[in-house]
């Protein structure tokens, strides 16, 4: 199996537990997070929608809710796949590890996740919060 995922996502991914935009939304990142686990899974990082885009209700031709919005969210993306060779596919539960690796504090994910809407429930982010 090949996901597509965003740079931001690979962090939303980590903090998952079930929360969601709608119930589609919700449904949607469940299967990729149990998929994302597999060790046949690869993974193409990308700064458009992906995967986990695709089932959003705030996905609207191509951005995500507005333009200026999108630039935010692309920001965010880029700002996780500067760490990464965006040319190639990674083994997907490689590609977590070093995930968790990079992004160990709460300071090291400052510039992606300083906005977020889902602070209170992403386990991953009161992780790193613990962290300090």
């Amino acid at each position: 199996m090949k996901l597509i995922l965003r740079g931001h996502h690979l962090l939303c991914l980590k903090g998952f537990q079930g929360y969601g935009y709608s119930k589609d939304f919700t449904e949607n990142m469940n299967e990729i997070n149990s998929q994302r686990k597999s060790e046949y899974t690869t993974v193409k990082l990308t700064d458009s929608p992906d995967d986990i885009c695709k089932a959003c209700p705030n996905l609207n031709e191509g951005f995500c809710q507005t333009e200026s919005e999108n630039e935010k969210i692309i920001k965010m993306d880029r700002e996780v796949l500067k760490k990464f060779d965006t040319s190639k596919e990674y083994e997907a539960i490689e590609l977590f590890e070093e995930i968790d690796k990079i992004y160990n504090t709460k300071e090291s994910v400052s510039k992606i996740c300083f906005n977020c809407i889902w602070h209170d429930k992403c386990l991953f982010y009161q992780k790193l919060s613990n962290n300090r």
